[in-house]
């Protein structure tokens, strides 16, 4: 692998760390195609039974970055844009950000997300496109994209949850704790912060004594079902609003403010209404993992 993304087997257990810890393991091109690589990696190695997603430092992932004015993002940076090439960019499947999200869908080895800290807009969408998600009690999982900047893209946070709860989700972006999403049922499961590396590692070595090809059986068969739901015109249609919404005024300057005063100004500016995300009181932030130490 890399420098973003680090990849370990132990078993029949392969792990994958997403590793811009001092980023908030958020999102760039370089991290995905290293993602995409590593889930290659795991499908193709009959010796991994089972994968574990996580990310380095005291996050799991803080969704894409959009720092920089998205230089990184060459095809939607705001200076020549061109919304049709938006459009390829989303949907091409030889181009998409989708395709390494929905690897670990479409791969059959099953996954398990491995959620601490904050995960957020992008990082949500990935993080729920695992098998299993097992998140530490206080951990902090919303879409503030709902508010400026976005539109669901993998369509799980509809898929996962009744109309009720998807549809004030999406209306408002608040944010959920970790046992908040499993009770909810959002997520499968949550722990204290302090146990939460020894949960996932039991429940992982619980699922590697059954057989690979039933392991993989039973994942096709349940994800089959939802494909059947629709999910697939989900995921065409919420791209291409995903990239309106980044080019309406609001998004526009959400960018601007961005890249001219910093990514703290530009979400203290969208949350501070809202009194959430890193506009929340320290006491109700997702607690440090470096800080167990």
């Amino acid at each position: 692998m890399g420098q973003t993304v680090k990849y370990a087997v132990s078993g029949p257990i392969a792990t994958i760390t997403l590793n811009r810890p001092e980023k908030y393991n958020t999102l760039r091109p370089e991290l995905l195609a290293e993602l995409d690589d590593a889930l290659r990696q795991a499908n193709t190695d009959n010796d991994v039974k089972v994968i574990i997603l996580e990310g380095a430092g005291d996050s799991f992932c803080g969704g894409f970055d959009f720092s920089g004015g998205l230089e990184h993002y060459e095809e939607i940076a705001e200076e020549g844009y061109d919304p049709g090439m938006d459009v390829n960019l989303v949907v091409n499947q030889y181009k998409t950000y989708l395709n390494q999200f929905m690897g670990l869908w479409r791969g059959l080895k099953p996954v398990i997300a491995k959620v601490h800290g904050y995960c957020v807009g992008g990082g949500s969408e990935m993080a729920l496109c695992a098998d299993l998600v097992v998140a530490s009690d206080d951990a902090r999982i919303g879409t503030p994209y709902s508010r400026v900047w976005g539109c669901h893209l993998s369509g799980m946070w509809v898929y996962r949850l009744g109309l009720a709860k998807a549809k004030y989700y999406a209306l408002t972006g608040e944010w959920i704790s970790g046992k908040e999403a499993a009770d909810i049922e959002l997520i499968n499961l949550s722990y204290p912060l302090e146990e939460l590396d020894q949960r996932v590692r039991e429940l992982a070595e619980k699922l590697v004594n059954i057989p690979l090809t039933q392991l993989m059986s039973m994942k096709l068969i349940v994800n089959q079902a939802y494909d059947n739901m629709g999910l697939q015109s989900t995921q065409t249609l919420g791209p291409i609003l995903d990239g309106i919404m980044r080019n309406t005024p609001e998004g526009r300057e959400f960018v601007r403010v961005a890249k001219a005063e910093g990514v703290k100004s530009a979400v203290t500016k969208r949350d501070a209404p809202f009194g959430d995300y890193s506009q929340a009181p320290l006491d109700q932030q997702p607690r440090k993992r470096s800080a167990l130490a």
